[in-house]
């Protein structure tokens, strides 16, 4: 999209002059619409992204580049949601997703050491993933016809993303692939809904 490649170019121009100048920019904000999305907003995105991927955040021009580009991109379905009225996922299906993501940290204290850590506030997780069950509801309708996943790919996510991760939480434990299986398959699918929205 024409649009968005010039969003990217002022973007990197201006985290590029901070960088030369040595400053620290506040607020970078890039308009979509009548939205707005801000440094803090792109920062809390590559947190938040890191977390759930158990990877060191990058804060490095390049990545921040990618975020805004893909908030942009998030920015337009959410308002293609919203003129589409569609249903936001129940709060007992947001705990539940959650929950899942609890777990993979062994118990509360451990959890609560991440989200520190990262960064990241419980509320601020909590409605990423209520954004994540909202898009898996939208992809159903647009995209998820055409979207496969793999036994390989769930695999390969899991051996690179979730396997270290479990077996510090649980020492003496092997963790199963399948016991996350459905919770891979709707990352997977996010990331590729990403996708398809931005080659769309």
């Amino acid at each position: 999209m024409r649009r968005r490649f010039w969003i990217a170019i002022w973007l990197a121009g201006v985290v590029a002059a901070a960088g030369a100048r040595g400053e620290t920019i506040d607020r970078i904000a890039v308009s979509v619409g009548n939205r707005v999305i801000t440094e803090t907003d792109v920062d809390r995105e590559i947190r938040i992204t890191a977390l759930l991927n158990n990877e060191k955040a990058d804060f490095s021009p390049a990545k921040k580049r990618a975020a805004a580009e893909r908030m942009v991109d998030q920015t337009l379905v959410r308002s293609e949601l919203e003129a589409s009225r569609y249903l936001p996922p129940s709060a007992a299906e947001t705990e539940a997703a959650l929950a899942e993501e609890k777990a993979r940290f062994g118990d509360d204290a451990a959890y609560r050491r991440a989200l520190a850590e990262y960064g990241v506030s419980e509320e601020d997780l909590k409605a990423r993933l209520v954004w994540q069950l909202t898009l898996l509801r939208f992809i159903d309708v647009r995209f998820r016809p055409g979207i496969q996943i793999g036994d390989e790919e769930i695999r390969k996510y899991f051996d690179e993303h979730m396997s270290a991760g479990l077996m510090a939480a649980h020492p003496g434990q092997t963790p199963s692939v399948d016991d996350h299986r459905a919770g891979i398959v709707q990352k997977l699918i996010d990331q590729t809904a990403d996708q398809q929205v931005e080659n769309g």
